[in-house]
């Protein structure tokens, strides 16, 4: 196959076309799992907006609650992070044993 100028463009914009595509597509799976990580995380940044108005309030009073606080709000922010990165790991090699299960199947 002898590839002239008229096929190279076209294998051009076939490629163009599949990154657009690509593009796309990861940009709507990304608004996705962020709009669930918000509605996941509503409660906890509720919490955290509360802490931070007392924050405003501090002085040397109440300075060792104040620090405790945060940190288990960060703790528990980072922990439903860490969750959420699990579960979509588990997802993946869920689906990569369904493929290599119905591959092995499809060759019997």
């Amino acid at each position: 196959m002898k590839l002239t100028a008229k096929s190279l463009k076209i294998i051009l914009v076939l490629v163009l076309i599949g990154f657009g595509v690509g593009i796309y597509l990861q940009d709507l799976q990304h608004r996705k799992s962020t709009q669930h990580a918000w509605k996941a995380n509503r409660y906890n940044l509720s919490r955290f907006d509360k802490i931070t108005v007392y924050n405003k309030k501090m002085n040397a009073a109440n300075w060792q609650k104040m620090r405790d606080s945060i940190q288990n709000q960060l703790d528990t922010l980072m922990i439903l992070r860490f969750r959420r990165e699990v579960d979509s790991i588990n997802d993946l090699n869920v689906q990569v044993e369904k493929s290599q299960t119905a591959g092995m199947l499809g060759g019997i």
